[in-house]
């Protein structure tokens, strides 16, 4: 930590496009951190990443800056088949993690890593990257579940990417700049879009249905594979009682979809999110017997990399409880998916207990 100025010292592994996209400028911004190094083996990249960014200094090797006593913690923003293997090596450094979501890309190396972070003496933050926790309708709704709904009776989530995103996020976004010295893991994960996208977009749902409505014990899916287009629709059994209905659709020709209708005994929630690069907070509202009147938050900070940087930072510097996903929390979001994954090739019920491999 820069103890003179309070910051905590971010070493970024990665220079693709969500470093590019968010990582980068959002440790810029943090009121509480600093971004201090850029590391990619692709060293033209790096290179023209420092020139924007400006970090302290830069590194071609991992371990290199890994070693640097300066650096704090680090964000691994890299292919999800490498980020178990680097955060094994940053927790050997006793470097705080931020780990881009999913987690891993098994059961088995994500409860791997759970049970190493447990069996050591020191324990540095390990937080995986669901910004959308961050979100203040996101948080808004969860502070009403948690203290004014009561029990819960159903949660509804979706998410539905638009043929149409990158037509508004290029706009939106810098961009992109690519290296041909870039390391990707070996084939193309890309290649098998099934996996490809719940890997990357289910891991959003599943760990929004979690943190509004719970432990998921259980699920049954199904999937319609048409007009190229990717169809889960997934019932969801809470441990508190809950049912609930998660529904992943990539893509769909229409606008961006992501939100959420829960019901509770006292009350109920109905949220729609935008996307992230909009820096636009939920549309929430929720609905109390307390008083028979809908409340929403307005007019709140919403850039959500941001906010997950800066809790993450209180969490390492002040001690402040840690709202973004925990290893158990990215570990178990990598068995729901396994789940989901081995109920649609069963068709049948699947608990989240039983299962092994990968998506």
């Amino acid at each position: 930590m820069n103890k003179e100025s309070q910051l905590l010292r971010i070493g970024v592994l990665g220079c693709g496009p969500i470093a590019q996209f968010a990582h980068f400028d959002a440790c810029r911004k943090a009121r509480n951190a600093e971004l201090y190094a850029i590391c990619d083996v692709a060293e033209d990249l790096c290179s023209r990443m420092a020139a924007i960014h400006e970090p302290v200094v830069t590194y071609a090797d991992y371990d290199e800056m890994l070693a640097d006593p300066n650096v704090d913690a680090v964000i691994i923003a890299v292919s999800d088949q490498f980020h178990i293997s680097l955060c094994m090596k940053a927790i050997a450094a006793n470097k705080h993690v931020l780990v881009e979501k999913p987690l891993g890309v098994t059961v088995e190396e994500s409860a791997d890593l759970v049970q190493h972070l447990k069996n050591r003496q020191s324990h540095p933050v390990l937080q995986v990257g669901n910004n959308r926790r961050f979100d203040p309708g996101v948080m808004f709704a969860r502070n009403f579940i948690q203290n004014d709904i009561g029990g819960l009776i159903a949660l509804k989530a979706w998410y539905c990417d638009s043929t149409y995103r990158y037509t508004m996020t290029d706009n939106l976004q810098p961009i992109p700049i690519q290296s041909a010295q870039a390391r990707r893991p070996a084939g193309n994960p890309k290649a098998d879009r099934q996996r490809y996208f719940m890997l990357t977009h289910g891991s959003h749902l599943v760990d929004m249905a979690r943190f509004l409505g719970g432990e998921i014990e259980a699920v049954s899916a199904r999937i319609n594979t048409q007009y190229n287009s990717y169809c889960w629709f997934i019932e969801a059994e809470f441990s508190n009682g809950a049912l609930g209905h998660l529904e992943l659709t990539i893509p769909v020709h229409g606008d961006f979809e992501e939100g959420f209708r829960i019901y509770g005994e006292h009350g109920s929630v109905n949220g729609r999110l935008y996307l992230p690069w909009y820096h636009k907070a939920s549309e929430v509202e929720c609905f109390s017997d307390k008083d028979r009147q809908y409340h929403r938050p307005l007019g709140e900070d919403s850039y959500t990399y941001k906010l997950q940087i800066e809790s993450f930072a209180d969490c390492i510097m002040k001690g402040t409880p840690q709202v973004g996903a925990s290893a158990v929390d990215g570990a178990t979001a990598v068995r729901a998916m396994v789940a989901i994954a081995r109920s649609v090739e069963t068709g049948t019920r699947i608990r989240l207990a039983d299962v092994t491999g990968g998506v």
